[in-house]
């Protein structure tokens, strides 16, 4: 049994039509708002990562330059530091030569005094030993040639030069 209504908005099943079409409009109208929404928030926070990304990726960046800048750095002055220590090696080589040949001349010159020193007490000895020599064979020379005469003789003429002896000196 069907029921005919003399006007459409009479009838319930418009009338429920017309409020699920309102319930359906009213819902689809918050539903879009909130995903609207969270689609926006949803593009902000990606936009807010992409944007620290970039400025993570720019400090990266300057971190790495930084880093090149210090390894760079580091190399010269370590090549600068072999450079000076090399230079000062040779300096150390080159004073160690130079005392080594002043110890070397030094030593030398001690070992020539001492040789001279040696020799000058060797020549003093040959020459105490040679007066020795000839004050015994003096001895024995004016022991056998020279008597009372003579000596008497020598004395007598040693004090007469004696005045000039005097004046010469």
């Amino acid at each position: 049994m069907e029921h005919h209504y003399a006007h459409f908005w009479l009838d319930p099943k418009f009338w429920v039509a017309v409020s699920f079409v309102l319930f359906v409009l009213l819902v689809a109208k918050t539903a879009w708002t909130q995903l609207t929404g969270r689609l926006d928030a949803r593009g902000e926070r990606i936009r807010n990562e992409l944007a620290e990304a970039a400025q993570l990726r720019a400090e990266a960046e300057a971190m790495r330059q930084q880093a090149i800048a210090d390894r760079a750095a580091a190399l010269a002055e370590a090549e600068d530091l072999i450079a000076r220590a090399r230079a000062e090696a040779e300096r150390l080589a080159q004073a160690a030569a130079v005392e080594a040949e002043t110890a070397a001349k030094r030593r030398e010159r001690m070992a020539m005094d001492r040789i001279a020193a040696a020799e000058a007490g060797a020549v003093a000895e040959v020459r105490n030993a040679a007066a020795e020599i000839a004050v015994v064979a003096a001895r024995e020379v004016l022991a056998q040639t020279v008597d009372a005469e003579a000596d008497a003789a020598l004395i007598d003429a040693a004090v007469a030069d004696l005045p000039r002896a005097l004046k010469a000196a």
